[in-house]
């Protein structure tokens, strides 16, 4: 290095001086002043390379932040390139003492990660250290950071509301409708030729929580969730569905459009409630079709993308509900049972049966995600409806739950790692959140 050259140099015109033995004071003086002095001038010019240095490094590690800081992350690999190496050059143009020769920046995008280098040299002029023959002393430095790149993903909530959904949301809960109903029923059903008297206000003026209510609350937690979640603004979009405010217009309906607004998700869905029937047995309690609102769905979801742009995001079907089906006139693999509207007389063919699996087939092939939280079918022993078309396959010979035909066949409509079973004593909040993270974490990781 050229510090080291001037040491050298010092030490051996010392080396000649002490070496002599003539001379008076004055011209021992003089001869032992010149090393003294370019010793001296040697640590001038070292301490204004280093403050050269030092406001270089500062200028390469803000080029790294740069390009790898969240308005950034949209930029290809080789525009933050170009973008890191014009950031430096700005700055660094106005050093005050010195030249920059040379910087380079790399840039490279892992899977779930962005790393930057950026290394310059440059040279700075001396002034006492010239007198050995040393005019420049050279500098250089490297800087490098990293974060996170973001996958845009596309979420879909499709929320089962369907009158099952109006049971106790935890065991505490159908108790206390049972003990408080003439037939010890669990369901908080929202009859409207007697509401606000019906089971559902019953509910309410009991302080019942039903499930409904907490699927309510847990998806506007989960906005604000996937709000805190996000390393970029409109990272994440959601949609929110439901199966219908009335059982006379049961099918797909929308609360809220696609949206980057996760506050507009977060208000809209205060509107998610129990699907209202107009009166007692009304279509025969055959409200909750899987058969058409999950290809429903399907064809609201558009072509799913790797999720490295804002443009191509990753697609995402979070479907929340108990996962039995109750429909009429449709192909059905367990036994049906006779129905008939009591004001109408329309007779129906009434279908209670696990989710059919196959239905997920269809959207996970296009690429679709599908996250499954089932909300636990809660037995309910007291109910001769339950024991006798129900329970065959939700304990029966299946066992008990969580292993149930209805819980086996609600995983096998997930993605693999996307299933989650809410018991009675689990929090659903909770659980949608834990669901939304590792569906995150593992877009980040296969992008």
């Amino acid at each position: 290095m050229a510090v080291s050259r001037l040491f050298a140099h010092c030490l051996t015109t010392a080396g000649s001086f002490l070496k002599a033995t003539r001379g008076n004071v004055a011209v021992t003086f003089a001869v032992a002043a010149f090393p003294i002095i370019l010793i001296a001038g040697a640590a001038v010019d070292y301490s204004a390379a280093n403050r050269s240095k030092a406001m270089l490094d500062s200028v390469a590690d803000a080029a790294v932040l740069s390009v790898t800081n969240h308005a950034a992350m949209s930029m290809s690999a080789g525009s933050a390139e170009t973008s890191a190496v014009t950031y430096f050059n700005t700055p660094a143009a106005a050093l005050k003492r010195g030249t920059v020769l040379t910087v380079t920046a790399k840039v490279t995008d892992a899977s779930n990660s962005r790393s930057a280098v950026v290394s310059y040299t440059a040279k700075v002029p001396t002034s006492v250290s010239a007198i050995a023959g040393i005019q420049n002393l050279n500098i250089s430095g490297t800087s490098s950071g990293a974060s996170a790149v973001p996958t845009y993903i596309d979420f879909y909530l499709l929320l089962d509301n369907t009158p099952s959904m109006g049971v106790g949301a935890t065991p505490a809960d159908v108790a206390k409708m049972v003990a408080n109903t003439p037939d010890q029923c669990a369901f908080a059903c929202h009859q409207l030729d007697v509401a606000p008297n019906d089971y559902y206000g019953l509910a309410k003026s009991l302080g019942v929580t039903t499930r409904i209510d907490v699927v309510r609350s847990a998806t506007q937690q989960l906005m604000d969730t996937a709000t805190a979640t996000q390393t970029v603004t409109g990272q994440f979009r959601a949609a929110i569905y439901t199966f219908g405010a009335s059982a006379t217009a049961a099918n797909l309906t929308q609360i809220f459009s696609l949206s980057s607004s996760l506050s507009g998700a977060k208000t809209a869905a205060a509107n998610i409630d129990l699907m209202t029937v107009p009166y007692q047995n009304y279509a025969s309690d055959t409200e909750t079709n899987f058969d058409t609102i999950i290809p429903a769905v399907n064809n609201e979801i558009t072509t799913p993308g790797d999720g490295t742009t804002s443009s191509t995001p990753q697609k995402v079907l979070f479907f929340v509900s108990d996962g039995v089906a109750d429909a009429a006139n449709i192909s059905c693999t367990k036994s049906t049972t006779p129905g008939q509207d009591p004001q109408t007389g329309t007779t129906y063919t009434r279908c209670q049966e696990p989710l059919t699996a196959s239905l997920c087939t269809a959207l996970k092939k296009r690429g679709v995600q599908i996250a499954v939280l089932y909300t636990t079918y809660l037995a309910l022993p007291t109910n001769s409806w339950y024991m006798s078309w129900i329970d065959p396959f939700n304990a029966g010979p299946y066992g008990p739950s969580p292993n149930s035909e209805i819980a086996a066949n609600m995983q096998a409509c997930a993605s693999p790692g996307f299933y989650f079973e809410v018991s009675p004593t689990d929090g659903i909040s909770q659980a949608m959140t834990a669901l939304f993270q590792k569906v995150v974490q593992s877009a980040r990781l296969t992008k």
